[in-house]
């Protein structure tokens, strides 16, 4: 026997209908021993999340605005689930206590946090597992920071007493024993690093969806499903926008080597999508193993005549942006050219003073500003083994009167960038999957 961490999203653990899906799934596998949940998501459409609800009922506490209809909804909701669950845990208790700390006024983190938590009491009791807290064995800093180390020791440690527990997602503590939230998302990497504390085989990530797709089927109409995919392809697909797993999550599974495993949880039957170290192999002719895209960017084009003999030009291009508390996106160059691109969004409003650093700091012979550029990458292993894969992604988008405004390969040949407008995003991804996979 092994040891398996399943993490069951917002979705899986919505009513009592959900949670008792998930009870059976658990329970099909006498190895899913630790158990991570998050606050219970929307039930149908037009439905409000919980953590959403808690919120509000912060913002009407500061305001001076009546709350109490609205935390009666979060009350109501958790005392349904408990009757429904036949379980018995006093869910009222745990309501009274967190209204009297929001009437004290208690910060953001907390309140955001109580979702997963009273979810966790009641589906531990629901699976007779026992209920561990979260809060004091995820450690943030002082500044927010996640302490990965000191998390992992505290997590063993205290892991090592339960056979099988169940853990809120999404929030642990800092050293004065405040509650802090990671992310929205964030009970993905409370399960990775649950994963790596117990040193799990699998890492189960139950949600609503069936694993990955080859490209976003709001764009590509049956766009395939992905079964296997390295941690370094899919760090490049979640970073342009492919979001079923939140991308931070990788990191503590991949340093301790434990596959993900992408599940439904409405469609247990599905394998999923597995997520491993190294590629898996390819399926005869594949060639890619997705795309994604992302919109709203900026490129700063720079050009300087002799620019290669120049010392520490890119060393000034980071500060500048560093200044400005901007991330450096990506780093197209050329002999004498320079590509900076960054988000609109981390901007914000600042383009001309950033632009006008530039000339003072690098004195280029030229500057050109390209605003309203998507990016989009064609991500695969399969993609260094084959010639001719750029020819045909390139004409792919020539075919479709797309016209590219930027580049980017990296050396590992993995992935191919290209920058378009805007309004051409669909349309690029659409060609681009067509040339690969709809030959």
């Amino acid at each position: 026997m092994g040891i398996k961490v399943a993490k069951f999203g917002g979705s899986s653990v919505a009513d009592a209908i959900q949670i008792g899906k998930t009870k059976k799934i658990i329970e099909a596998d006498p190895d899913r021993k630790y158990i991570v949940v998050s606050a219970p998501g929307k039930r149908f459409d037009g439905d409000t999340k919980v953590t959403d609800l808690l919120y509000l009922c912060k913002t009407h506490i500061e305001h001076n605005l009546p709350y109490e209809q609205l935390y009666q909804v979060v009350c109501d909701r958790y005392k349904v689930t408990e009757v429904n669950l036949e379980v018995q845990v006093n869910i009222q208790k745990y309501l009274d206590e967190i209204k009297e700390n929001l009437e004290k006024g208690t910060t953001a983190d907390y309140v955001a946090s109580r979702g997963e938590y009273l979810n966790a009491i009641l589906i531990a009791a629901y699976l007779g597992y026992d209920f561990v807290d979260s809060a004091p064995l995820i450690h943030f800093n002082e500044k927010g920071k996640l302490l990965a180390e000191e998390t992992d020791q505290a997590l063993k440690a205290e892991l090592a007493k339960h056979e099988r527990a169940v853990l809120p997602g999404f929030y642990g503590s800092t050293p004065d024993g405040n509650i802090k939230t990671f992310s929205r998302g964030g009970s993905d990497i409370t399960g990775a690093l649950v994963a790596r504390a117990v040193e799990a085989d699998v890492y189960e990530n139950w949600t609503d969806v069936s694993g990955f797709l080859m490209a976003d089927p709001r764009i590509v109409e049956d766009a395939k499903p992905i079964s296997t995919i390295s941690y370094k392809e899919l760090r490049e697909l979640s970073y342009m926008g492919a979001t079923v797993l939140h991308e931070d999550a990788i990191y503590p599974a991949r340093i301790a080597d434990i596959p993900i495993n992408i599940r439904n949880t409405n469609r247990p039957q599905d394998e999923g999508t597995l997520i491993t170290a190294e590629a898996g192999p390819l399926e005869d002719g594949q060639i890619i193993t997705g795309i994604a895209g992302s919109k709203d960017f900026i490129v700063i084009a720079l050009y300087k005549n002799m620019l290669s003999d120049e010392r520490g030009f890119v060393r000034r291009i980071a500060g500048i942006l560093e200044d400005f508390d901007i991330s450096l996106e990506h780093l197209p160059t050329g002999i004498d050219t320079v590509s900076v691109v960054i988000s609109s969004e981390s901007v914000d409003g600042r383009l001309d003073e950033i632009v006008e650093e530039f000339k003072q700091q690098l004195k280029p012979d030229n500057i050109d500003v390209i605003e309203h550029i998507a990016l989009i990458a064609t991500v695969g292993y399969g993609m260094s083994s084959r010639p001719g894969v750029s020819a045909k992604l390139f004409s792919a988008l020539a075919e479709a009167g797309v016209n590219i405004r930027m580049i980017d390969q990296g050396s590992s040949e993995m992935n191919i960038i290209v920058g378009v407008e805007n309004d051409a995003l669909e349309t690029s991804i659409r060609a681009i999957y067509k040339a690969f996979v709809n030959e």
